[in-house]
């Protein structure tokens, strides 16, 4: 049981870890930071969310958008690396919001995306450690809370909130 532990206490250290070095170098190399995700139903009751390797809890696919790089091409490369998908249409914007929990920096536009393809499980490397498709009355428990309340706002049709 002990070794468990420590072993489960280093993978956390070290996600925690890679999650500082990642938004230090975004801190430095960017200023102010712009993300984007993907929202994307397999109907209307499935969500893709994926689970990445470097920090807790299951996402909407997306990351930052680089510099010489559209919002949307941001988009669509990140949808693309993380699961294999392709956008098959252009992506309508949901909100944009303030995202204080990564940093004071920090601003995620997410868009409702249309794709094709299949989620491909090759993709699966060091920052992403599976993806899959979850019925909205069956979300893992430890979603991110941002996706959280993108996914209600989805299902609920309300106005969406200024905050991730």
């Amino acid at each position: 049981m002990a070794f468990i532990w420590r072993q489960n206490s280093a993978v956390q250290l070290g996600r925690a870890m890679l999650n500082r070095l990642f938004h230090a170098y975004f801190f430095v190399s960017r200023g102010l930071t712009i993300g984007v995700r993907a929202i994307v139903q397999s109907d209307e009751t499935k969500f893709l969310l994926v689970r990445h390797t470097y920090t807790p809890g299951w996402h909407f696919p997306g990351g930052g958008v680089e510099k010489g790089e559209t919002c949307e091409q941001a988009l669509g490369r990140e949808l693309r690396q993380e699961t294999g998908l392709e956008l098959s249409a252009p992506p309508k914007l949901h909100g944009v919001f303030y995202n204080k929990i990564a940093s004071k920096r920090d601003h995620v536009l997410a868009y409702h995306c249309d794709v094709e393809g299949d989620i491909c499980q090759k993709r699966f490397t060091l920052e992403i450690a599976e993806a899959a498709y979850f019925d909205f009355n069956n979300l893992p428990d430890d979603t991110d809370p941002g996706t959280m309340r993108r996914i209600l706002e989805t299902v609920h049709t309300k106005k969406p909130e200024k905050l991730w």
